[in-house]
Parts: structure tokens; sequence; C-alpha cells
């Protein structure tokens, strides 16, 4: 990799860092904003929503744009916008402008995030270097997460408007070195050879975006409302998104070319992405409840107890780029999916008295876990997808992530919630052990979706060898050449 190519890598390392670090801030600040402000608990849960609603309802609008109006223009807007409204949070004096600024944060994420992916996967070229890239990349966002619980903590006893101010400052660094390592991409309507058509599906960026804004509010608040609001919601959604499979259909420059949704591997990696991020972001959130509300441990307690979880971000960018150049990516999600499923499982039987020795294996599996699926994810869903659609193709993934951690989250408090019969330590445990079975049960379809990906390439492997051995054993023809699509099959 060339010294620009670092730089690059580097420049956008730190913004998915950067993304990283803010939510994971955020997460153990919360009680202490609640405290000072004086908001509800109802409220309190719209700081987290609302960014959850800005980043997963604009992600694909977001990733669209960045192919049609140039990537390197929407990350720098994007992480501008930002820098400014990570500052605002940490100046708001009432929740409500608290909300307003993480929503806005969330949108600019949305827009932030494809760009930033897409730029890597046309910045290197496709095979092993622009594998280690997306693999160091999706080690340092979980870096980032990572890091963030633990300097949440440390940040919080300052005073938690520093949570924000901690990023606005990473940002300004961040921007400087884009303006600076990042070449300017050609502008929007100038690539004439490739024959792109760069007019903006207006129709589609509305209904999609309304939908998946409808959509990730009923997942959110599935476990605060009742079940007639949140179907209505859920439905109003699902029509809004119908109508955009129409639209798409129709229009002659799509935000979305149904194509796309043909590729098998890209929709698999992305049926994979959910479910997995359902299964850990789920799991997660009862870890945290258990060790706080149960075992009374401090918020920086919990912190460091949660860190070893972090081994992704050694093992992304060191062993994993090594397992996927001998085994494939597609063995290798299957693998952290695995690994996923065994520590789920080995926590399901958590007692109420529990060492932290006892809870270390699952911990630390979950670590590799994310270390082996999510990365190599990132390599199958953009994989062969034609450059002028990475940034969609990266906005689907991120998406697929979003949604699953808005599904595991609901359905991990909502099953806790009903099996916890009183307020009494038994029940607590009850309610944990039950929850549990969310990310199990999610991680075990996951493993299930990701083993037709080995199934499938062993088979066409298969057949690759009986049609290389066959024209071997023949040759072609002289006036007939041998099959191309088993000469040029990748």
């Amino acid at each position: 990799m060339s010294a620009h190519g670092r730089g690059i890598l580097l420049v956008l390392c730190g913004a998915v860092f950067l993304e990283g670090i803010d939510i994971g801030m955020l997460n153990v600040a919360l009680p202490v904003i609640r405290a000072d402000l004086g908001m509800p608990v109802g409220e309190l849960q719209w700081v987290m929503s609302s960014y959850v609603l800005g980043y997963g309802g604009f992600m694909l609008l977001g990733g669209r744009a960045a192919d049609l109006y140039g990537r390197r223009r929407m990350f720098v807007l994007s992480l501008a916008v930002f820098l400014a409204f990570s500052g605002l949070a940490g100046l708001a004096s009432a929740g409500w402008a608290l909300i307003v600024a993480r929503f806005v944060t969330g949108v600019a994420a949305a827009f932030m995030t494809p760009a930033g992916l897409s730029l890597i996967t046309t910045s290197f070229t496709e095979g092993r270097q622009r594998n280690k890239a997306l693999l160091i990349y999706s080690g340092t966002g979980a870096a980032g997460f990572s890091t963030g619980l633990v300097f949440g903590g440390l940040l919080t006893v300052l005073g938690w408007r520093w949570v924000f101010f901690a990023p606005v400052a990473l940002s300004a660094l961040i921007l400087t070195a884009t303006l600076v390592l990042i070449p300017r991409g050609p502008r929007s309507g100038q690539d004439r050879e490739a024959g792109q058509c760069r007019s903006f599906d207006l129709a589609g960026g509305v209904t999609i975006t309304a939908a998946l804004v409808l959509l990730v509010f009923g997942i959110e608040r599935a476990t605060h409302s009742s079940w007639p609001q949140t179907l209505a919601v859920l439905a109003a959604g699902a029509i809004l998104l119908c109508v955009f499979i129409q639209i798409e259909r129709r229009t002659a420059a799509p935000l979305i070319r149904p194509r796309m949704l043909r590729s098998g591997p890209l929709v698999r990696a992305n049926a994979v992405a959910l479910l997995f991020a359902g299964a850990f972001f789920g799991f997660q959130f009862l870890v945290v409840l258990y060790l706080q509300e149960l075992r009374d441990w401090s918020t920086l307690e919990t912190s460091l107890a949660m860190l070893v979880a972090g081994a992704d971000a050694v093992l992304s960018p060191t062993v994993v780029p090594r397992l996927v150049n001998r085994f494939g990516s597609a063995r290798v999600v299957f693998s952290g999916v695995l690994a996923a499923v065994l520590a789920y499982a080995l926590f399901v039987p958590v007692g109420a008295d529990w060492s932290y020795l006892a809870m270390l294996p699952s911990l630390t599996l979950v670590g590799v876990a994310f270390a082996l699926a999510y990365g190599p994810l990132t390599i199958m869903a953009t994989d062969g997808v034609a450059e002028e659609e990475q940034g969609v193709a990266g906005a689907l993934l991120f998406a697929s992530v979003q949604f699953g951690a808005a599904l595991g989250l609901a359905g991990a408090a909502a099953v806790n919630t009903a099996a916890t019969e009183a307020d009494t330590p038994a029940a607590l445990l009850d309610g944990y052990q039950a929850g549990f079975l969310v990310p199990l049960a999610a991680a075990l379809i996951a493993a299930t979706v990701a083993a037709f990906g080995v199934r499938g390439r062993r088979g066409r492997r298969a057949e690759r060898a009986v049609a290389q051995q066959r024209v071997a054993e023949s040759g072609p023809g002289p006036t007939e050449p041998a099959d191309p699509a088993i000469l040029t099959e990748r």
C-alpha cells in the first residue's frame, strides 16, 4: 500500500473511529445526563433513539448521494455537520435541544459512513489490498466503540458535556486531514464516458427515507408503546416500502437498481449482518443491565469488564486478513457467527453470583466473533458491485446493521420485561436468562443463512474443477474456443 493510500485509509479509519467512540461514550453517560437536565426516563430514551432514527432512516439516501454528487464532497459536508451538531449537543441546556442535535448528528453519520466506505472500495484495488483496507476499517470502528465505553466513563467524571466536546476536537482533526490527503473526485455530471445518469430519484429518496424512519421508529418504540400503535407505525412503513419498490421499477434512474438485489452474496451478506448485529447489540444491552442492576457494578467497572469484547480491534487488521486470503470471506463469516452462537449459549445459564472469570469466555468470544464476521461481511456486501453503486452497497450494509441493532435491542428488552415478574433478584435473573435466548436465536438463524454461502462456494468450486478437467482432457476444438465462463470465473 502506497504512502498516499495509507493516508487515505488513516483519514477514513479516523472517521469510523469517531462514529464508534461517539456512540460508546454516550451509552455510559446517559444516567448523568438525565440527572443534570431533569429528563424523565421516556425522554432520555430519545437521546439514543433520535440518533438511530436519523442514522438508519437516511442511510440509503446518503449512500446514493455519495455516488451521485461525489464521495469526498459528501464526506466533507457531512463531517462538518457532525462536528457542528456534536458541539451543539454539548451546549444543550434542555432535553429537547439535545434530542434534536442528536437526530441531526445521526443524519450526518448516515451520509458520512457510506461515503467513507465507498471511498475505500473505490480507492483500493479489488482483492487483497481492498480486503485488508476494509478489515482495518471495520476493526477501527469496533475499537472506537470499545474505547468509547471506557473514555465515556472517564469523561463523565469531568462532566457529561465532554462526551460531546471530545468528538468535536476529533472531527476537526479528521476534517483537516481529509482536505489535505483525500483527492477531489470528478464533479457531478462530468463522468460522461461511463454514460451515467446523474439525475436524482427524488420520489424514491423521499419514500424510502420515510419508510425507513417509520420502520426504525416502530421498532424502537415497540417496548414503550401499545401493540396497536406499534403495528400501525410498522404497517405504514411497510406500505411506503412497497411504494418505493414500485417507483424503482418504473423510474429511469432508480435509487437502488433491482439487479443489485438479485445478487445472492449481497443479499446473504445483508441478511447475516442484520441478524448478527441484532444478536450482538441485544446481548451487550442485557449484559450491561445484568452487571449494573443485579450485580451493582459501577459504570466504569462495567466499561472495563466489556473492554475484552474489543479484541476485534486487534484481530481485524492482523489475523483476519490472512484468514480471508486463505479460506475466503464466506467461511470466515460462518466461523465468526458460530463463535457468537457459542458465546451466547455459554451465557444463557448466567447466575446471580458469577465471577468475572466465569463471564470471560463469552465476552472474549463475542470480540472474536465480531472480528471474524463484521469485516468480511463488508467485503461480501461490496465485492463485485459496480464503482458507481458502491455508496448504495455500503449504505445497504449499514442500514442492515442499524435495523438489526434496533430489532435486537427491542426483542431482548421485550422478552426480558415479559419474563421479569417482580423486582427481586431472583425475578431479575429469570428475566435476564430469558432475554439472552433472543441473541442466541438470532445468531443461530444467522449461522444457517451464512452456511448457504459456504455450501454455494463449495459447489461452484466443484463444478469449476470438473469443467476444467473436461477442458484439459479434450481441449478446445480448432474452431470452438474453451468456455469463457469457465476460464474467467472468479
